[in-house]
């Protein structure tokens, strides 16, 4: 599936405050909602709340059932990026754990959406417990992978609500006069309900 890149982010959006189909993740809270006055940057924060799903022992040892991330979005309409930045806020003077992903428009062909991910663990001390925690840390993102099955879900839900497509951000005019117009996006629907990709 190549679905189109606004539509995308529609559905991303879907995800908050919580969402069924990742059960670690509790629920979050925005901190922060900011767009420049153009309109073509739109910066959100968020506090989100995640399940720690790690043997008793250590859970008990630590002391929490669950872990609370910062997430910040940065969406630059002009670029056509969504970057997703999450750092940790909990235990962060013991273990770091950040996570970069980037949603943009392919560079081949503007009806594919690309999506890059990176994330890094760095345990610094865990009353003893680095190594195990690094291991359940590692398993537990692997096995929690799955932003396309997340994002095909919403993206059936926006069509199965009639959604066929989504106003292009566009900057018309020069430095003094800059005005926006939506422009019409791709369509979306087919019968088989399938994403087309034109």
């Amino acid at each position: 599936m190549n679905p189109l890149y606004l539509c995308v982010l529609q559905a991303y959006e879907r995800r908050f405050p919580t969402c069924p189909m990742i059960p670690l993740f509790l629920g979050s809270e925005v901190l922060s909602d900011v767009t420049s006055d153009d309109g073509a940057t739109r910066v959100v924060e968020r506090r989100c709340q995640v399940r720690v799903d790690a043997p008793q022992f250590l859970k008990t040892i630590v002391g929490l059932d669950y872990a609370y991330f910062i997430q910040k979005n940065t969406l630059s309409r002009r670029d056509r990026t969504l970057v997703i930045q999450v750092h940790n806020q909990t235990y962060n003077n013991r273990l770091i754990v950040t996570e970069t992903c980037c949603y943009s428009v392919h560079p081949e062909n503007e009806s594919w959406t690309r999506f890059e991910q990176s994330a890094s663990l760095d345990v610094t001390s865990l009353f003893g417990f680095e190594t195990i925690a690094e291991k359940i840390g590692m398993k537990q993102y692997i096995a929690n992978i799955q932003p396309e099955e997340v994002i095909e879900f919403y993206l059936r839900e926006l069509m199965s609500e009639g959604v066929t497509s989504i106003p292009r951000w566009i900057t018309l005019g020069s430095q003094r006069n800059q005005q926006q117009r939506p422009v019409e996006g791709l369509k979306l629907s087919n019968p088989k309900g399938r994403l087309l990709t034109m």
